[in-house]
């Protein structure tokens, strides 16, 4: 029987490209009012932050999801919490706004039309991603460390491409599910596209651009895959943490192939001696067991 690779083309009712793709962008859910909202809020003023709270506390659906995530061990927190207020001291409020656009962007392409695609799988994965990347910058000098709103949010949205596709063409999300899923060796642009002619990479970026998220986050976006692209290096750091973080996180319900040991030239690129390196990969490792032990609880 030949491999995914061969039947790519064979299965294909007709060619499908970046371009072809995007143009159906408008297609999608515009971004909701309540995202915009939160983008636009500035944090560095009492009132800001009392702003997103409000906010939050008005949207049952990231109310809950905070607060479920507030409790779990990844944040250490040392009293049941119950509101949005407790949550936002235990997780920080730039996270908070963070997680809250995540949660609200991700939630209005998850209509689970494609079979294939386990959206909550996809979420946990992109939360760890997200903690995994904070942990690496924790490890940056700081005039190299991005804003911490910013990685979080460039770590929940990075795979959101396979979330366009499932919207667009969702029978080819579930033909690039089953191919990577046969070809757990193969990097997961090299499945793509033989089958697609394009990448998730390249879709979350097109949906994010679309969507007017900060220029950052759609090149982070973009480059999750290929931070060593001349194109990526205006946003060095952020594309390579988010790389890393992901690789260090392993694919955790994603059927990526991501090639996790990390040499040290990459941590030394980073900016991060490799003397810290097995130190910030346990770390990243025990965040990732215990992201996938919020599943019973974060989504029921």
């Amino acid at each position: 029987m030949p491999s995914v690779r061969a039947m790519t083309t064979m299965i294909m009712t007709q060619p499908t490209e970046l371009h072809s793709l995007v143009s159906h962008l408008d297609m999608l859910p515009a971004v909701p009012a309540v995202a915009k909202k939160i983008l636009a809020l500035q944090l560095d003023s009492d009132q800001g932050e009392m702003q997103l709270l409000r906010l939050i506390e008005n949207e049952p659906t990231i109310a809950a999801r905070l607060v479920g995530l507030a409790n779990s061990p990844l944040f250490g927190a040392t009293k049941k919490i119950v509101s949005v207020r407790d949550a936002a001291i235990v997780l920080g409020i730039t996270r908070v706004k963070s997680i809250s656009v995540g949660i609200v962007l991700m939630s209005t392409l998850t209509h689970k039309v494609a079979a294939k695609l386990n959206h909550n799988q996809l979420w946990l994965h992109s939360l760890g991603v997200a903690l995994a990347s904070r942990e690496l910058c924790k490890k940056l000098p700081a005039a190299r460390r991005p804003q911490e709103d910013e990685v979080f949010l460039a770590g929940l949205l990075h795979e959101i491409g396979y979330m366009v596709l499932a919207d667009l063409a969702p029978d080819l999300s579930d033909r690039l599910q089953e191919a990577m899923a046969a070809e757990p060796d193969l990097p997961v642009e090299k499945v793509e596209r033989n089958l697609l002619g394009t990448t998730h990479a390249e879709l979350g970026a097109a949906l994010a651009k679309h969507w007017n998220l900060p220029d950052n986050i759609v090149r982070a976006v973009r480059y999750h895959h290929s931070p060593q692209l001349s194109e990526a290096c205006e946003i060095q750091p952020l594309a390579c943490v988010i790389h890393l973080a992901e690789r260090l996180s392993g694919p955790q319900g994603v059927d990526e192939y991501l090639h996790n040991d990390v040499t040290e030239e990459e941590w030394c690129n980073l900016g991060i001696d490799p003397a810290d390196a097995e130190e910030v990969a346990e770390a990243i490792r025990q965040q990732s067991a215990e992201v996938q032990s919020l599943a019973s609880t974060f989504f029921s």
